[in-house]
């Protein structure tokens, strides 16, 4: 019983010596990053560790309060299957003609 107790407090010594933290700094023989192009001075391991804000976007919290239909879109486009595109009324088709050219074709 002593036994699997010491050996349990040793695991856990072992545990809590892995776990302290120290200064970062960089590895024997590298150097931190360059300075980027606009930044007045380099950027020191905790600030290039700091999280910028556009990597946490803002959660919307609005609630949709009743469905609304939505607008017409002119620029809706057609279903992938080929369908036709939908129409907007008040606007005319262009007309066909037997003169408009089209792609050569060898004969």
């Amino acid at each position: 019983m002593t036994r699997s107790i010491l050996v349990v407090v040793a695991c856990a010594l072992l545990t809590v010596g892995c776990a302290r933290t120290a200064p970062l700094k960089p590895a024997p023989g590298q150097s931190l990053p360059v300075k980027p192009l606009m930044a007045a001075t380099v950027p020191t391991p905790e600030q290039l560790l700091v999280i910028p804000d556009i990597a946490r976007p803002q959660r919307v919290d609005e609630l949709m309060r009743r469905s609304e239909p939505r607008e017409p879109d002119r620029f809706d486009l057609p279903p992938p299957d080929g369908g036709a595109a939908p129409t907007i009324e008040g606007e005319a088709e262009p007309a066909l003609s037997d003169q408009d050219t089209g792609p050569v074709q060898k004969q």
